[in-house]
């Protein structure tokens, strides 16, 4: 049954895409509402053109909100790492043992993927 599905998948997919053409109304519904954020955008953009102070202070809440998005991101990682190291303290010491040597292995190994990706882009 499952071979009936993926012989079928190119044909379904063409069938979807050709159905999606034959409904003009959401054509026309996504183009009006692309229209509508252009023309939405331009106004909030000549208004920050006129505004040099409300651009900044836009600008200023934008880093303020990636800085407190890092901020949430680093205390999610710190209380993760501090569960695993409650979890680790909690084992017999031979399970914690085997544990963190199959941990350090596996992140020395990711690590070493990460690096050798970054250095051949």
């Amino acid at each position: 049954m499952a071979e009936e599905s993926s012989a079928g998948e190119p044909i379904d997919i063409l069938l979807r895409g050709t159905r999606d053409l034959l409904r003009p109304e959401e054509l026309v519904r996504e183009a009006t509402r692309d229209i509508v954020k252009d023309e939405i955008r331009q106004h909030l953009e000549k208004t920050l053109k006129e505004d040099p102070r409300l651009a900044q202070d836009l600008h200023e809440a934008v880093r303020g909100l990636l800085e407190a998005k890092a901020m949430e991101y680093a205390a999610l990682l710190r209380m993760g790492t501090v569960t695993a190291r409650l979890g680790l303290a909690a084992m017999p010491p031979n399970v914690r043992e085997a544990i963190t040597r199959d941990v350090v292995a596996l992140i020395s190994r990711e690590l070493g993927q990460i690096v050798a990706k970054s250095m051949n882009p």
